[in-house]
């Protein structure tokens, strides 16, 4: 896979192609388990299926290029060639102007083009769209049609109190596009585990089955054990949902989840980021945020500021499938044989702040922590008319302060 990704979101593959390129992917996995002493030939073998695979991957990038052609190209030519005939059609009966003739009745149930119902064009137009249908891969909460949130300071910006703890701030009215309060909004900071923000919505941009299943591995597990990340809680051998990755990545904030999602999206973690990235430069953010892994461990490379963190929010609320992740207080994942009943996973902050007077409602929200950027922060809430702001603050001396800024802020500014 390039540097810069592959974006599967609407891509149309056959149930054989998605095994294939799984199965060669678990293969993979199977020989890396093996002892250092395989042989050649296991060597060769691995590199083949490797080879295979980008193959593959390749392919699935060209079929997407020309299911973005056929949209862009042939469906707008078949409205506007429909449009025409329909035009022409009307034109021709005021020029005829024939009282007597029998009047033209249609099929409500095709009404296609607003052709006459069994005509060579209805039927014409009704298969070329029943051809077209099957290319539309529908992913998770769809594709928003909302621009990326855009906000500015003016003279009524304020600047964060002082008896706020957080050190970095700022909050938005979203239907405004303006920032009311702020202080060093554009300053880069570690965002720590909020990047899983952007993990859930990449993911769920490429993704159409929840009920789909990956196996948590060693590696999975050992990646976010060795740099001390939280876990939802998942075990080595475990088969779980793609529905409770989505829920144990943002919830408990899970290294494990957040991990398993990327393996399962695009293979490696490496692949997946490059898909983050790919998505930071469509929300015009690249020239300040930077993303090395999913999870929010801290690397010098792996970088952004709360301005860019509040937009990132907007993308993901935008998207159905992710909001309500983000809005969940608790959840149950599946019972499987690892987890008899379950785990009980929560959203602390959502949990929280609802007992505090915020002057409204908190309906999202993500939190995070390293060293480099202490407690940290993010959530979308909505006044008593169902107005939106979001809120990001970085640095506070715990994370139940954190909770009390961001109740603090949605006071002062909401109505």
């Amino acid at each position: 896979m390039s540097s810069k990704g592959e974006e599967f979101g609407s891509i149309s593959l056959s149930a054989e192609e998605i095994a294939a390129v799984l199965a060669d992917t678990y293969y993979d996995a199977d020989l890396i388990r093996q002892d250092s002493g395989e042989d050649a030939e296991a060597e060769r073998e691995r590199e083949v299926r490797s080879a295979r695979r980008r193959q593959r991957m390749k392919e699935m990038r060209r079929r997407k290029k020309q299911q973005e052609l056929i949209r862009k190209l042939v469906i707008p030519a078949i409205i506007v060639l429909a449009a025409g005939i329909l035009l022409i059609g009307k034109r021709i009966a005021v020029l005829l102007k024939r009282p007597a003739a029998p009047e033209i009745t249609y099929d409500s149930s095709l009404n296609v083009a607003g052709c006459e119902l069994g005509s060579q064009i209805a039927v014409r137009l009704q298969d070329t769209l029943e051809e077209l249908n099957p290319l539309t891969v529908r992913t998770l909460g769809g594709t928003s049609s909302q621009p990326p949130l855009r906000a500015v300071a003016d003279e009524q910006t304020k600047v964060l109190s002082d008896e706020l703890v957080s050190t970095n701030g700022v909050f938005i009215d979203v239907a405004a596009g303006k920032i009311l309060a702020q202080k060093d909004a554009q300053m880069r900071i570690a965002p720590a585990s909020m990047t899983k923000i952007l993990t859930v919505l990449v993911a769920a941009e490429h993704i159409t089955d929840l009920e789909d299943t990956v196996e948590i591995t060693r590696e999975i597990t050992d990646y976010g054990y060795s740099r001390g990340c939280s876990s939802a809680g998942f075990e080595i051998g475990e088969t779980v949902t793609i529905r409770d990755l989505f829920y144990g990545t943002v919830l408990p904030s899970g290294a494990d989840a957040a991990l398993a999602l990327a393996v399962y999206v695009s293979g490696s973690q490496e692949a997946f980021v490059a898909l983050m990235n790919e998505k930071i430069d469509a929300l015009g953010l690249s020239e300040t945020t930077h993303f090395t892994n999913c999870v929010g461990v801290h690397e010098d490379a792996h970088y952004s500021t709360v301005y860019d963190i509040a937009v990132i929010l907007k993308a993901a609320a935008d998207n159905s499938f992710c909001r309500e992740v983000l809005g969940t207080r608790r959840y149950t994942t599946s019972v499987t044989e690892k987890h008899e009943e379950g785990l009980n996973l929560s959203n602390l902050f959502l949990r929280r702040i609802e007992d505090k007077d915020t002057h409204g409602e908190v309906l999202c929200a993500k939190t995070g922590f390293v060293d480099q950027s202490g407690n940290c922060a993010a959530s979308l809430g909505i006044d008593k008319n169902g107005k939106e702001y979001i809120c990001v603050t970085v640095n506070a001396l715990n994370k139940w302060r954190c909770i009390e800024d961001h109740a603090a802020l949605y006071q002062q500014f909401l109505p």
